[in-house]
């Protein structure tokens, strides 16, 4: 593809009108390579070309560009408009103002910094879909939550403020998938202690051992998130064979989750996970 692998505006590209029709059209007079694999960080891009001068690229496509991962390629690119543009199909124009320092250059394309893209996802988003995403983000940038609520406090009038205190509140930046996002939310829902991230396990010699999605030191007990990855490679699932046993041989419990679980029967899991925590001494 060279050249034509990511959009291109039509009017500089050097093509005539002819040969532009065998190119995907994103927007006007914006195109890509039909073989282009549609991306969050694609559609970013396209809608950058569209803007020119009259806009931010904010929201979802910021966090994408920031490094996040798990961004939808079926969601709009977003941006913070300048000029008195309006939302066109893919792409979603919004018109909150941007502090001095809110504004980063990325690849050339001026992009809402990390922190004001939080700011703007924990507002934007439905709640649990927002705090996916914030977490997310402050996994890639290793972002804290007193950078995000420094952009809310220079923000005060701002829509849905509240919401955004909500998602901080529970905000980790160690959830390395919405999967582990969503299992931590579901057991501390259940009134649950909330466990702590990317759990360091180490024998008695100090040496390291493993590593656990979600866990509890003090008790010794671990939750594990199996991806689809965890049954469909031989080696992993010898991997990790190898890995509970010599967690089981320092006496750690371990509570095994995946996808059907959570979404089938949450209940199901908050029990399990329920009953190796007493039965390792926790008083719930």
């Amino acid at each position: 593809m060279g050249e034509f692998d990511r959009p291109f505006l039509g009017s500089s590209s050097g093509l005539g009108k002819h040969e532009l029709r065998f190119f995907r059209k994103l927007h006007r007079n914006v195109y890509v390579h039909r073989r282009s694999c549609a991306s969050a960080i694609l559609r970013a891009q396209a809608a950058w070309l569209w803007l020119g001068d009259n806009g931010v690229l904010a929201g979802l496509s910021a966090a994408a560009l920031h490094g996040s991962k798990w961004v939808d390629s079926d969601r709009p690119a977003e941006a913070i408009r300048r000029a008195n543009l309006r939302s066109v199909p893919g792409i979603r124009v919004r018109s909150d103002s941007l502090l001095p320092g809110e504004v980063v250059t990325i690849d050339g394309m001026r992009v809402t910094s990390a922190a004001r893209t939080a700011f703007d996802l924990g507002r934007w988003l439905g709640h649990d879909d927002a705090i996916e995403m914030v977490d997310a983000l402050c996994h890639a940038r290793k972002l804290r939550v007193e950078a995000i609520t420094a952009v809310a406090q220079a923000h005060p009038g701002a829509r849905n403020i509240r919401q955004l205190r909500s998602v901080l509140s529970h905000v980790d930046a160690g959830a390395e998938s919405p999967a582990e996002t969503r299992t931590r939310l579901v057991l501390v829902r259940a009134g649950l202690p909330r466990p702590s991230t990317q759990v360091h396990v180490f024998d008695k010699l100090g040496r390291f051992v493993a590593r656990c999605d979600l866990g509890w030191d003090r008790w010794r007990v671990a939750v594990e998130y199996d991806g689809e990855g965890h049954w469909s490679a031989e080696h992993r699932r010898t991997k990790d064979i190898r890995r509970y046993t010599q967690l089981n041989r320092l006496g750690w419990r371990i509570v095994r989750v995946n996808s059907e679980l959570l979404r089938e029967d949450p209940t199901e899991v908050v029990e399990n996970v329920r009953v190796e925590l007493r039965a390792a001494g926790a008083d719930i």
